[in-house]
């Protein structure tokens, strides 16, 4: 099975982290980058060649990755030579895809079953398949409707609960074939004109664990907890320093 990486943003949210290291490098734990907990989890998944689609300080990923073997997986790679947002770079070199194939970001945490989603996604025959989690978002302040200028509800500090991508999707190769390359084309661009043309995408619900590492509040929360999320993330990994 092939799962391409996206690894190639620059990382702004999460300076001053990524001044110097691309965001699927910096460390959590003391003990691994991001991209590390990731490949470990593809390799055991099955899954034996990636492409990571690299742009900014892309060497230092090729460095840190090499040909996979590590990983007991078979790593090429892309790269961008200006921004393409999200589905932008697979275009490049969507004609070396299989039929089905792994999209995620390189900056996610998860203990979402790769293979389980793949499966999923043959089996529904969608276009796209979109990894989804209940998001709970905290209202600082009260809410409340008014109409005809009285006020007819309120709700201090609610929280609400939205479906939101995780940033891992399953895709087919002939969904991609018909848009053209080295535009910027993004996951909402796809997501739209399927809609217009009447080719739903489809959801997989997912309740497990997952974090996407965007700011540094939600660094400093990976690290907190990475003792605690170690059996979850990389069930059965022996300790080891592949940071050094």
């Amino acid at each position: 099975m092939h799962a391409v990486i996206l690894a190639g943003g620059r990382g702004v949210r999460l300076r001053p982290y990524t001044t110097a290291l691309p965001k699927p490098l910096v460390p959590i734990g003391e003990e691994y980058a991001i991209l590390d907990i990731i490949l470990q989890q593809l390799g055991t998944r099955g899954f034996d060649r990636v492409t990571l689609a690299i742009g900014h300080l892309g060497s230092l990923i090729r460095a840190f990755v090499g040909d996979g073997s590590r990983w007991k997986l078979r790593v090429d790679y892309s790269e961008e030579k200006a921004p393409l947002s999200t589905i932008g770079p697979l275009l490049n070199f969507v004609d070396l895809l299989p039929e089905h194939f792994l999209v995620m970001n390189g900056d996610v945490l998860t203990n979402l079953d790769y293979t389980a989603l793949m499966e999923h996604h043959i089996a529904c025959g969608a276009p796209l398949t979109v990894a989804t989690y209940q998001r709970k978002v905290k209202i600082d302040f009260g809410t409340l409707s008014a109409e005809q200028g009285r006020i007819v509800n309120f709700v201090e500090k609610p929280e609400l609960y939205y479906g939101v991508s995780m940033g891992v999707y399953a895709m087919s190769r002939k969904t991609l074939t018909p848009y053209p390359r080295n535009v910027p084309f993004g996951l909402d661009d796809l997501v739209l004109d399927l809609l217009d043309r009447g080719e739903e995408p489809a959801a997989y619900e997912f309740g497990g664990y997952w974090l996407d590492i965007g700011r540094p509040d939600d660094y400093d929360e990976a690290n907190r907890n990475f003792e605690r999320l170690r059996p979850v993330l990389l069930p059965g990994a022996a300790r080891q320093d592949v940071m050094s």
